[in-house]
């Protein structure tokens, strides 16, 4: 327990997509150890409960059914078991706690269930003994939109144009609406909405929300600094070769190999693409 008695303090980073969470993660990942001895850390590592947590998301906001709601609960569950006991601050990252965005699934709109969803997790995490708060990144919206429509295509099997995506989607709310939205079921003062421009070294990422599970400035700085950038998206003739092969009848393996090769080989496709049906 805290002080006040409030509980242990967990911070859990819900993403959103597409505003910088990979290479925040890779930075968290680079100095877990270093941050040890003030901060529990926990992101999306292959074999952890943290992958099934976020399949888990999806779903959950996708569809609403006790089977859902149940699968969610199990799989956070499943994550707050691993973390050790301790005075330590739990810091919980995996943008798809947000659940689907636009484009997955047949999403058309601002993240809708995702205050059912985390009223459930705030009862979970209570239960256990922490004092949850609910952190996101957002970008503009005229660069997040077009970098949604470019996720989709590559991960989702989405297969519009991004004419026709910026289209279905024009009548998106702005970000003000989601925190208006998270504030009314968990309470203003635990929702903390960021700005990824506001973030001022591309080399140690996620400063904003350090501070908010209590890592103070001068620590930050003493951090290790990302050697490399993440890929932030797929050059325009890749993302177009990808979005028309999702309009062909694959099996999901087979898709996911290709996505891997054309990733691998993007100085393969120009933006100069034949004509529709000819791929």
């Amino acid at each position: 327990m805290t002080q006040d008695g409030a509980g242990r303090r967990l911070v859990l980073h819900l993403g959103v997509q597409k505003t910088g969470t990979t290479s925040l993660q890779r930075f968290l990942k680079l100095n877990a150890e270093a941050l040890s001895d003030l901060l529990v850390i926990r992101t999306p590592e292959e074999g952890t409960p943290m992958r099934p947590l976020g399949r888990a998301a999806i779903a959950a906001s996708l569809g609403d059914s006790g089977d859902l709601r149940r699968a969610l609960k199990v799989a956070f569950e499943d994550v707050l078991e691993t973390i050790p006991d301790g005075p330590q601050a739990v810091l919980i990252s995996h943008e798809n706690l947000a659940g689907a965005m636009p484009g997955n699934g047949g999403e058309t709109q601002l993240y809708p269930a995702l205050p059912r969803m985390l009223q459930q997790l705030d009862g979970v995490a209570r239960s256990r003994g922490f004092d949850p708060h609910y952190v996101f990144y957002t970008r503009r919206m005229t660069a997040w939109k077009p970098s949604v429509w470019a996720q989709a295509v590559r991960t989702d099997g989405y297969a519009n144009t991004r004419e026709a995506f910026l289209t279905q989607i024009s009548e998106l709310p702005g970000w003000s609406d989601l925190e208006r939205r998270l504030a009314r079921q968990l309470g203003p003062d635990r929702v903390t909405r960021l700005a990824l421009e506001a973030e001022t070294d591309p080399d140690r990422p996620g400063q904003q929300l350090l501070a908010i599970a209590g890592i103070g400035p001068d620590r930050v700085a003493g951090l290790s600094p990302l050697q490399s950038r993440a890929m932030e998206r797929l050059n325009d003739g890749s993302t177009e070769f990808l979005r028309r092969l999702n309009g062909l009848a694959l099996n999901p393996h087979a898709r996911g190999r290709i996505v891997d090769l054309v990733t691998r080989s993007q100085h393969l496709f120009t933006a100069d693409m034949p004509s529709e049906g000819t791929l």
